[in-house]
């Protein structure tokens, strides 16, 4: 069997655990800047919170539980979240059986609301932090991949000594953020390991089922039209798809991550800090009636514009359809919107925009006043050149 020069090399493991505690040494000990690359920065970043807040690596995490009166607010205020992520905790649970890595998840504040998968409940060191209630903050347990995911609001991976407290460093655990249908971190996926072999691969297996559950959690909002967006070319229906939900007067009432990458409107965000109401026209090239007409047809799916001049295909969906299976072929008869039709719709925004100014709306086009013209014709009652 010939060898594979390119492989990537495999990870020696004792050099691993002597990187980190090294690092662990200079950076909690020495209170030394630490070399680039021999930690990751949210690890670091953790690190100097925890002592900031006084916490020393020497003492114990205590997995406390928090008060009734806040468990039961905190039950109430994430059932919906739990409800919509159990049947994919239980999925993720049958395919980690033989890993040694179970499930948690909690809230925005780190409070454990469910966990799943193979928990040894007779081992401490698992029952501790998968009790409901329980607190894995920073500020309770120090550096996890729980508090480090929730700060960061990015996926991350940690490894042993690379948590904070003592009694924290025979953990191995993988984290990402869960973000609900206005765009605010309702709290995160962690699958951790006790005494496991380091599987840093768990980060995106966690990061694709933080994914699913968002989702689904989606999905539990009522809508008159379920948009599911991809680029052209990719296949529609799956779990890359960008989601949005519309309501029967065409407003935005909620989006998944996929969907606010694609369209980056949907970012805008308010005084309260959570995204503005956005009405399907001001990201759309295409009048909210045409999307109830596309849901009807056969093959509800429609190639429609977006205002930055990008276009994306859209699925289009209304209740109790998105089990509904789609004639073979159909796509064929419904041709997407010919590109002239795009072409005559943005430019109309942005005279619209201008109030009538061509010049302006030309200027931010990029194209000259004639283009203009002759894009949408000359008509009475048209664009002018008037200020």
């Amino acid at each position: 069997m010939k060898s594979i020069s390119n492989a990537t090399p495999a990870i020696d493991p004792a050099a691993r655990l002597r990187t980190i505690e090294s690092a662990r040494q200079v950076a909690m000990h020495e209170r030394a800047s630490l070399p680039a690359g021999s930690i990751a920065p949210w690890v670091v970043r953790s690190w100097e919170r925890c002592m900031q807040q006084g916490l020393q690596p020497q003492q114990n995490a205590v997995f406390d539980l928090v008060s009734q009166p806040q468990a039961r607010r905190t039950q109430d205020e994430n059932e919906q979240l739990v409800r919509a992520a159990r049947p994919i905790l239980e999925k993720l649970g049958n395919a980690i059986v033989n890993t040694r890595y179970f499930a948690i998840l909690t809230n925005s504040d780190g409070v454990v609301v469910d966990a799943s998968g193979p928990i040894d409940r007779s081992d401490p060191r698992a029952h501790l932090l998968t009790r409901i209630g329980t607190d894995l903050s920073e500020g309770s347990v120090g550096t996890t991949a729980i508090s480090t995911a929730l700060f960061e609001k990015q996926p991350v991976w940690l490894h042993r000594g690379e948590h904070f407290f003592a009694n924290t460093t025979m953990y191995s655990c993988a984290g990402a953020p869960l973000w609900g249908p206005d765009g605010a971190c309702v709290g995160m996926l962690d699958l951790t390991g006790i005494d496991a072999i380091e599987r840093p691969e768990l980060k995106h297996l966690v990061t694709q089922t933080a994914g699913k559950i968002e989702n689904a959690l989606l999905r539990t909002r009522p809508y008159r039209v379920l948009l599911r967006l991809n680029w052209p070319g990719n296949t529609l229906g799956t779990d890359a798809d960008g989601i949005l939900c519309l309501d029967a007067d065409g407003w935005i009432t909620g989006a998944n991550t996929v969907a606010r990458q694609m369209v980056p409107h949907l970012n805008a965000s308010g005084q309260s800090g959570l995204p503005c109401a956005v009405h399907a026209s001001e990201v759309f090239g295409v009048a909210f009636g045409m999307l109830l007409d596309c849901a009807s047809r056969d093959d509800p799916i429609l190639e429609i514009p977006l205002w930055t001049g990008l276009v994306l295909q859209a699925l289009v969906l209304l209740p109790g359809d998105e089990s509904r299976p789609l004639r073979a072929g159909a796509r064929e008869h419904n041709p997407a919107l010919p590109l002239k039709d795009i072409e005559t719709a943005l430019i109309r925004k942005a005279v619209d925009q201008a109030r009538g100014n061509v010049a302006q709306a030309a200027l931010a086009l990029g194209i000259s006043r004639a283009t203009v013209y002759r894009k949408l014709g000359s008509k009475s009652g048209g664009p002018t050149d008037t200020p």
